[in-house]
């Protein structure tokens, strides 16, 4: 695989309510501009005339829908997910959405997020263990069977019926659901998972983020706030609070606005692009250095480049070429192949950068494996210096709410020194932002309700696991966390 050392997010979600629209075609486009959220499956279901159809494969939303396809669902809502995995596999069977058909009641369920409790959820409908690999199914299950047995189909039955699963549910969520005429989204008490609230002239959208919004023409009308419950239909939105307010505790993800979020997005009322700018003006402050010219590592460090550049002074230059074209399935079984399959996918502007001193900004550090590749490629290109900095603090803790980092002992920083990492990466110095000034890079009047637990330990829902199982011996032990919430010490 090309970027195994990138982190991946969970899922894109998108729903619409619009009548006399072609909701299954601005679905697809809504879809599309959450591709990046997921690149593994995807899928739409619409509500006709009282009856839902599904219509999901693995693959790019462009790669799975066409106009014929798309013709075949006519309704007036839709609800629509584009999918990477972190519990349970990519096979098709845990493509979304995740429909089931009740007699009294259909539905469909999209779920951008991570539940940590799935084994108990598995044990507590009577399932086996293996059926904890899909957490959305098991919420799906759930649901389904906090429905009377003898359902009369109302929405005030699904509705209070999702208002006693909820609280079971433990984890990171951001679901859509879909009935026979209406929708209904919810974030979970930390709001840790975006969900943003848009309007149409003749209806409403839900979506992950906001050029999901802008691609239908849609304005955006405010964030589901955490813990908040909306449900849409024909009289407009209806705000419910399916949470004790002593549950509610902003956590939202810091890493949204590191990494996942596309830049011309808006998250906690900042504009993305601009916070990874204010995130390379403090690294500058923070990590000068002597050089002439500033590169990033497309794409997501583009912005904090040019925050650096600016703040320093030192000119901001294109370093690399970007492949547009490749995805994230791209099989390399040898080394010799993988160190070219980065090549396919980044390749060096030599004459931009040949005999230079560079500052090279990425966002994160991971797993390091493509990262060190292309180090290699920039010292082979002629690189005079190579001054890396990073827009975030050390990756060190697993996430258990919607990255595929839950194997600690693959985060290079769990078990790396600053100093050794600068070797193994070839670099001539590397230094990353502190957490005091990525936060505040994020929210410049007020950085507190981020979750930032892979930073830092502390993790704001408990786990269902003993930290001292992922343990790393590090060769200069590593600092513990202020705190884990809920977790050994």
């Amino acid at each position: 695989m090309v970027d195994d050392s990138a982190p991946k997010e969970s899922c894109g979600v998108f729903g619409l309510y619009a009548p006399g629209s072609p909701v299954s075609h601005m679905t697809y486009l809504g879809l599309f501009a959450l591709q990046h959220r997921g690149q593994e499956a995807a899928g739409i279901a619409v509500s006709d005339q009282g009856r839902i159809w599904v219509d999901k494969d693995n693959g790019l939303v462009s790669a799975i829908f066409n106009d014929n396809r798309l013709q075949t669902l006519r309704g007036d809502l839709a609800i629509g997910h584009t999918r990477y995995s972190t519990t349970g596999s990519g096979d098709w069977e845990n493509s979304q959405p995740v429909y089931r058909d009740l007699g009294g009641h259909q539905f469909a369920l999209a779920h951008n997020g991570n539940l940590v409790n799935t084994a108990q959820l598995a044990e507590t409908l009577g399932l086996p263990p293996s059926a904890a690999g899909s957490d959305s199914g098991l919420a799906a299950e759930l649901l389904a069977r906090e429905l009377p047995a003898e359902a009369t189909g109302t929405q005030s039955e699904l509705v209070e019926a999702f208002v006693r699963t909820l609280p079971q549910l433990s984890g990171a969520y951001s679901f859509v659901l879909l009935s026979q005429d209406f929708l209904i989204g919810v974030r979970d008490p930390h709001g840790i998972r975006p969900l943003i609230l848009g309007k149409l002239d003749n209806g409403w959208v839900l979506a992950s983020e906001t050029p999901a919004l802008d691609v239908i023409g849609a304005e955006m009308v405010r964030e589901i706030q955490p813990g908040e419950m909306v449900v849409i239909d024909q009289t407009g939105v209806q705000s419910l609070a399916p949470f004790p307010a002593e549950q509610i505790r902003s956590k939202f993800c810091s890493f949204e606005f590191v990494y996942f979020a596309r830049p011309d997005g808006r998250l906690r009322g900042e504009n993305v692009h601009r916070v990874r700018q204010r995130m390379g003006e403090a690294l500058a402050r923070q990590a000068p250095v002597e050089a002439d010219a500033v590169v990033p590592v497309p794409e997501s460090s583009v912005p904090g480049a040019q925050g650096y550049a600016h703040e320093s002074g030192i000119p901001y230059v294109d370093g690399f070429v970007k492949n547009r074209y490749i995805g994230r399935t791209f099989i390399a079984p040898t080394q010799e192949l993988r160190a070219a399959a980065v090549r396919i996918k980044l390749n060096p502007i030599r004459e931009n950068i040949e005999g230079k001193r560079l500052v090279v900004v990425e966002d994160s550090i991971i797993r390091a494996t493509t990262l060190r590749e292309t180090m290699r490629m920039m010292r082979g290109a002629g690189v005079a210096e190579i001054h890396l900095r990073v827009l975030s603090p050390p990756y060190r803790w697993p996430c258990y709410y919607g990255m595929d980092t839950t194997d600690r002992s693959k985060l290079v920083a769990a078990h790396m020194t600053v100093d050794e990492l600068r070797d193994y990466l070839g670099a001539d110095s590397l230094a990353y932002l502190e957490l005091d000034a990525m936060l505040a890079a994020i929210h410049p009047e007020d950085s507190t309700g981020l979750c930032t637990a892979c930073l830092t330990g502390d993790y704001p829902i408990p786990v269902p696991v003993d930290l001292t199982e992922l343990a790393i011996t590090p060769s200069v032990p590593l600092a513990a966390p202020a705190s884990i919430s809920g977790l050994p010490r």
